[in-house]
């Protein structure tokens, strides 16, 4: 029994004072080179690692992002003009590499993606994109729908992504729908970005 006594006074002094810590950093340049530790406030738990590649105009971006947060999953979304992949762990420091590029290797699957001006454009899904979703992406009060494909872990865990609501996932070819939006192209670009950089 005292010795029962003694290993749990050693934990709670070895534990006692620890507070968990991510790597943090905004790579709107494509890296993630400057990134710092952080010690994670109350209540988060978890490093996120994100990396999108955007294609608009002919135009290639890649943006990163890390940091701490209070739930996370790991997989891959994809729509007509962006590929994101995250990678969510919760240990100290755990999200020291960043998040892999998403495939471009296309899975056979296909979903109705939007471009601002309608839904009824169709994109392949790639990699471990398994789901076609529809969500309703809000920034700054405007409200826009997008479409597209995304991995089963992250359809799960549909309240995880920030401005993002009203997320439904469905299993077969097309099953998102196809409906009209009105809403600027750009704006989904904004939203997106707003998202990988943790708004």
């Amino acid at each position: 029994m005292d010795l029962q006594i003694t290993f749990f006074l050693l934990f709670v002094l070895f534990t006692a004072g620890h507070s968990f810590s991510c790597y943090q950093c905004s790579g709107i340049l494509g890296d993630c080179r400057g990134q710092t530790e952080a010690t994670c406030p109350s209540g988060l738990s978890k490093c996120l690692s994100v990396t999108t590649a955007t294609l608009i105009g002919g135009t290639s971006t890649k943006t990163m992002a890390k940091d701490c947060v209070a739930d996370c999953a790991s997989g891959f979304m994809s729509h007509s003009t962006a590929k994101l992949s995250s990678v969510c762990c919760n240990t100290d420091q755990c999200n020291a590499q960043d998040a892999p590029d998403a495939s471009n290797v296309p899975n056979g699957k296909k979903c109705y993606s939007c471009d601002g001006k309608s839904c009824s454009n169709i994109v392949s899904c790639s990699g471990s994109e398994d789901r076609c979703f529809k969500a309703t992406v809000t920034y700054k009060d405007v409200k826009a729908d997008i479409k597209g494909c995304l991995s089963k872990s992250l359809c799960n865990r549909p309240n995880l992504i920030p401005s993002v609501s009203d997320v439904s996932c469905c299993e077969g070819n097309l099953c998102n729908g196809a409906q009209s939006v009105t809403q600027s192209f750009l704006f989904l670009c904004c939203s997106l970005l707003s998202f990988v950089l943790l708004h």
